[in-house]
């Protein structure tokens, strides 16, 4: 066992992944690329933690084998759960994202969270 301490916040966009948003995550809605930047502290079975960073743009998440607990660093979004009511994030949020929640994600302005993937039918 290790301590895993970062600044999520502090990182410079250069220092994380990126790559278009897509599955196994979710699906931008109509033509558009959106850009998302990554970078994973924690990569197990179970679960997956580390910072994440979205451009503007709209998308479908369908959480049907997993669940996400995030807290938003900057930016924002709003999220809208099939049948439910839209709810915006920004600095300072929390939100939980458990498994079945299908939905989608409009993020207004460029997003950075941190988050943690759970999946507990993985081991």
């Amino acid at each position: 066992p290790m301590t895993i301490a970062f600044r999520a916040a502090d990182l410079p966009a250069s220092e994380l992944a990126e790559k278009p948003l897509g599955q196994p995550s979710a699906e931008p809605i109509g033509d558009a690329t959106i850009l998302t930047r990554t970078k994973v502290y924690l990569d197990i079975p179970a679960i997956t933690a580390g910072t994440w960073e979205c451009e503007p743009g709209a998308s479908r998440w369908e959480f049907l084998t997993r669940g996400e607990v995030i807290y938003v660093l900057g930016g924002r979004m709003t999220v809208h759960e099939d049948g439910g009511e839209p709810v915006e994030l920004t600095a300072g949020s929390s939100c939980i994202f458990p498994i079945g929640w299908t939905g989608t994600w409009t993020v207004h302005e460029t997003l950075r969270k941190v988050f943690v993937v759970y999946r507990p039918d993985a081991g």
